[in-house]
């Protein structure tokens, strides 16, 4: 297995990811984010770029079907039903309903992904679950979101945390982004302690947003590798 890793979305232009696996990363948030409402029963998360976008498709899929979703610097969408807090996403909130999301980094990634043959979502709450969702790739692409087209910690963090897992069964090819993040990893662990020290965490805190810093960085709370096919994800197993 080749295991290829891009720091940010304007890494990845010029590189093809036609005949791998992708795995998309946006820690904080959206990719926790998306792994948690379905999870808690969303059917499910249609990514899209702009607000206009989120509520058109929100419009052709039946408003009341759906739940209009995401953030712009950290903050809900004014008119949107929820913003890009995990901790909003409850059952209560989302089960049995379709999310068009779109956030600042997150939702990009994933339009940057989509040309590959799978498409999966990862965090670092199912961790586990996603490396395993890729596993029999002859080449896995680890996509990060970024902030704002800059590196971002907590992406690569996870990226190499992932990294960890697939190297777990065998031997893999690595180019210099996942040896990069492979090292991060091997030196930290996720917390909410150093997810407050990164430009992501602090601008979260800034905006009274501090709570989801903890609920990120919690490790394998579920059993989940949501999948993209034709721009929708749903759940995986």
């Amino acid at each position: 297995m080749r295991v290829e890793l891009y720091n940010t979305i304007t890494e990845l232009e010029g590189v093809s990811v036609q005949g791998a696996a992708a795995l998309v990363i946006d820690v904080l948030r959206a990719t926790s984010t998306l792994t948690e409402a379905l999870a808690n029963g969303a059917l499910a998360v249609y990514p899209v770029l702009s607000a206009e976008e989120a509520v058109r498709i929100a419009n052709s899929l039946g408003r009341d079907e759906c739940i209009v979703c995401g953030e712009r610097n950290g903050l809900p969408i004014e008119g949107f039903d929820l913003g890009n807090s995990p901790r909003e996403f409850t059952p209560d909130a989302v089960d049995r309903r379709k999310l068009v999301m779109t956030t600042t980094n997150g939702t990009r990634a994933f339009i940057a992904a989509q040309d590959a043959d799978r498409v999966v979502a990862a965090s670092f709450l199912n961790l586990s679950a996603a490396a395993a969702a890729v596993e029999d790739a002859e080449r896995v692409v680890i996509v990060c979101a970024g902030k704002e087209d800059r590196f971002s910690f907590d992406d690569t963090l996870c990226g190499g945390h992932l990294i960890e897992k697939l190297r777990a069964s065998g031997d893999r090819e690595l180019n210099d982004g996942a040896l990069a993040a492979r090292a991060l990893a091997r030196s930290n662990k996720p917390s909410a302690k150093i997810f407050g020290q990164v430009a992501a965490g602090r601008a979260l805190a800034s905006i009274g947003l501090e709570p989801d810093l903890a609920f990120c960085a919690q490790v394998d709370r579920h059993e989940l590798a949501p999948v993209m096919v034709d721009r929708v994800i749903r759940a995986g197993g």
